[in-house]
């Protein structure tokens, strides 16, 4: 694979921090992917980039797993609009205060923290349960969306990789089962455990920020703008019951969690998180839909009206998501991924493998924005790594999963970043900024750490 296949993910990236334009970013970068595709097979290149790039929007679509994926972000809105009309958010933002659950910043924080880490079933998910539960605590508190943000995104993904009862540890089992080791497979990445220290850190970090209330850089600035504005009511809605958002949130997490069981034939690890999130999702909204007729207060026509407008405010994000696998897709033909892999040389010091897997892997996932992708390159170069140089096997797969969370957690392109927007409310652009310096310092602190556990292993 040649060097300019890592040109149309660096063409978004610049342009999304130039331009703060993420759509006509991800647009520029499958076009310009397209582009270099079309040149490979000596056709005609302009005309192919065009066709070629409506036909790989077209297919990633009609791929089941998208499809579903995109449905689900929609459907968020529709959830959204019914518990916040219904005046369930503002009931159980009250109901926490008085309870004692929620009465300061610190318990805001833990509880939004506890509530991404407790539903480590599916990220999705577990950002959606913590997002919505904690929309209206923040707004209570004076404290930012794009702080919601950082938390739920930060608790998702890195705990999905640690607590590995779920599809990623049985997407990785998969992965590993193709190969021959000293160790089992299941030994191999319950062992990682300790020795996923991006994963470690990134939570520490979290819990730093929420115990001392204490957040840094642009996501400080972000916090400084919000206290200076005149304090006003982001719910204007008032309070009914908190069964409106309650019974809808409780059923998302339980029905998820029965799906998964039932889509992976009594095996929750096996299940499918795309069927079990939109299936979820879906029964939640019926959910929501007849509480809110039973009250009385709605009707038919009207809650027709409220869940279109709520999917209409998603619109855009959905849009992202989109055009974020779609990219994914067509940086996988292009052979971006296997490129930067090639990158870690065949004459490393033997202590410096393992950093360089991690880094390698932060950066495939960073410029296509996916970490299962990542770990589908990187595991089997580091496999053969492990065999003919006899590394500690957990130590070389922690690294490659904490590169690949990285990226996925604090990429611009990748769908994860453009959920948590979902879940937050918070503007895309404004998340990846205010998380950045947080990704890349606990992305510092896990480069030095596997130097040191290298040098010491090694």
């Amino acid at each position: 694979m040649s060097w300019y296949s890592i040109l149309p993910p660096l063409i978004a990236i610049l342009i999304v921090f130039w331009r703060k334009e993420v759509i006509m970013a991800l647009l520029v970068a499958v076009a310009s992917s397209e582009f270099l595709l079309a040149l490979q097979g000596n056709g005609n290149t302009l005309f192919n980039t065009f066709i070629n790039t409506i036909e790989r929007v077209v297919s990633v679509a009609s791929s089941p797993g998208n499809s579903r994926i995109l449905i689900f972000s929609i459907l968020i809105g529709a959830l959204l609009a019914y518990i916040r009309e219904s005046g369930g958010v503002a009931a159980t933002v009250n109901v926490l205060m008085n309870k004692g659950v929620a009465k300061s910043k610190r318990q805001v924080g833990y509880l939004t923290m506890f509530s991404g880490v407790a539903v480590f079933i599916e990220s999705n998910l577990s950002v959606l349960t913590a997002g919505i539960l904690s929309r209206g605590l923040f707004d209570k508190f004076k404290m930012s969306r794009a702080r919601l943000a950082y938390i739920i995104d930060s608790t998702s993904a890195p705990v999905c990789i640690l607590i590995l009862l779920n599809g990623w540890g049985a997407y990785i089992l998969g992965l590993l089962g193709n190969y021959e080791l000293s160790e089992s497979a299941v030994s191999v990445l319950w062992g990682s455990i300790g020795y996923n220290f991006y994963a470690i850190i990134t939570l520490l970090i979290v819990f730093y920020t929420i115990s001392f209330d204490k957040v840094h850089g642009p996501l400080k600035k972000a916090e400084e703008q919000l206290e200076h504005q005149k304090t006003e009511l982001q719910e204007e809605v008032t309070g009914t019951k908190a069964r409106y958002m309650l019974v809808p949130l409780l059923t998302l997490i339980g029905s998820m969690v029965g799906f998964m069981y039932w889509s992976g034939n009594g095996d929750i690890a096996s299940g499918s998180g795309s069927k079990s999130v939109l299936y979820a999702t879906i029964l939640a909204c019926v959910v929501a839909y007849l509480l809110m007729v039973s009250s009385r207060q709605f009707t038919h026509h009207k809650l027709v009206d409220i869940g279109f407008k709520g999917m209409g405010e998603l619109l855009p994000l959905v849009a992202i998501v989109l055009l974020s696998l779609t990219l994914g897709a067509s940086l996988k033909d292009l052979g971006t991924g296997t490129f930067v892999a090639g990158l870690v040389g065949d004459y490393l010091p033997i202590y410096l493998v393992v950093p360089v897997l991690f880094v390698t892997g932060a950066v495939i996932s960073f410029t296509t924005g996916t970490s299962w992708g990542t770990f589908a390159i990187l595991i089997p170069i580091g496999v053969p790594l492990i065999q003919a140089l006899g590394l500690p096997p957990s130590l070389v797969i922690a690294a490659i999963l904490g590169g690949g969370v990285f990226g996925d957690h604090c990429s611009p392109i990748s769908d994860t970043s453009a959920v948590s927007a979902i879940a937050s409310g918070c503007d895309l652009l404004t998340h990846v900024k205010t998380q950045m310096p947080y990704a890349l310092f606990a992305g510092g602190l896990t480069f030095v750490a596997y130097l040191v556990t290298s040098i010491i292993v090694l």
